[in-house]
């Protein structure tokens, strides 16, 4: 494909905003964000600056599930095994031939959050919850783990014939409008610094002090632990904490 074009979002769920603006300059530019009609019970926001990849549109964050603070180490041969598992990707919702408009699954124009997103999305899209999607990604230090359960480690073995791990020193937020969580690489060289306020706001960031928070009105805080995932599920009203999560999945 010579000519590439990126769709930021068509979902019922979620509208995505990007651009390679300032974040004073997001409200001026986007005006409905100001809208007193524009309502919303999340939202996930992504500021920096290029650092591996040459700046465009079409690399700036968010993407359509996540946004990204960290690098892939192992990108190349993710890049490879995707490549390699192509010719097996197949639907019964798929009239024949039709399941080739949607390759290449991952668009190496993109950054490597870009191209993590695609997979996440083909995963996400395929019938796994974001959690399940996440564990396969981005799994847990798993194998000689004294202190996990079986059923567990069965998990991460299993997926690890289906995918191999996307690595390195990452942050990963994600949403799909109904939840909104993120996860940490398993070595922890990311910082995840979260909130949660008296008034059930919740403030999950790569650094403390993002927003004012009044101290006597803070409930909890914390770091996300390498490897562990923090998710907060819109349709309970409530926080799932990371072992709950994991071994429902299991």
């Amino acid at each position: 494909m010579d000519d590439f074009w990126y769709c930021p979002s068509l979902s019922c769920r979620t509208l995505i905003y990007k651009g390679m603006l300032m974040p004073e300059q997001v409200g001026k530019y986007f005006r409905d964000l100001s809208d007193p009609d524009m309502d919303t019970a999340l939202a996930l926001v992504h500021s920096r600056f290029s650092t591996n990849t040459f700046p465009s549109w079409e690399r700036s964050h968010p993407y359509r599930y996540i946004a990204h603070n960290g690098e892939i180490n192992t990108l190349r041969g993710n890049i490879n095994w995707m490549f390699a598992r192509q010719p097996q990707l197949e639907s019964e919702l798929f009239e024949p031939g039709d399941i080739e408009k949607i390759k290449p699954i991952v668009n190496t124009n993109g950054s490597d959050s870009a191209m993590f997103d695609n997979v996440f999305e083909l995963l996400v899209l395929g019938g796994r919850s974001l959690p399940h999607a996440m564990m396969m990604m981005i799994p847990e230090p798993w194998s000689g783990h004294e202190s996990m359960s079986e059923e567990k480690k069965a998990f991460y073995e299993y997926h690890s014939c289906l995918m191999e791990p996307w690595d390195g020193p990452a942050s990963v937020a994600f949403t799909d409008g109904t939840m909104i969580g993120a996860t940490l690489d398993r070595n922890g060289l990311r910082p995840s610094r979260y909130y949660v306020t008296k008034d059930d706001l919740v403030i999950m960031a790569s650094e403390a002090g993002v927003l004012p928070v009044p101290p006597e009105n803070v409930a909890i805080k914390g770091r996300l632990q390498p490897g562990r995932m923090f998710i907060v599920d819109m349709q309970q009203g409530r926080i799932v904490p990371d072992e709950e999560i994991k071994a429902k999945i299991a």
